[in-house]
């Protein structure tokens, strides 16, 4: 698929300092750009579904952690003494 993008001349020159930096066409900056984008956006939106999804189980449930044991969790995250994902509780 072919896409024609228009861009203003700061956008542009912008654009092909980058292009010269990273030793690659401007055809490369944007290709990369884009789909570093895309990924983004995809990302946030997963993100977002998957917040839904829990918010949506402990309405269902009430199952939960708190903030604090979570905290506590992740700090022996690396560790010798690093915890499994402690049991969630109503």
């Amino acid at each position: 698929m072919a896409i024609s993008i228009k861009l203003d001349d700061d956008s542009e020159d912008l654009l092909q300092r980058a292009a010269g930096l990273e030793h690659c066409t401007l055809h490369a900056v944007l290709r990369e750009a884009i789909a570093h984008h895309a990924e983004r956006v995809n990302a946030r939106e997963r993100f977002k579904q998957e917040a839904l999804a829990s918010w949506r189980h402990y309405n269902e449930t009430g199952k939960h952690l708190r903030g604090d044991e979570v905290r506590a969790w992740m700090r022996t995250w690396g560790t010798e003494d690093e915890r499994a994902v402690p049991d969630c509780h109503d």
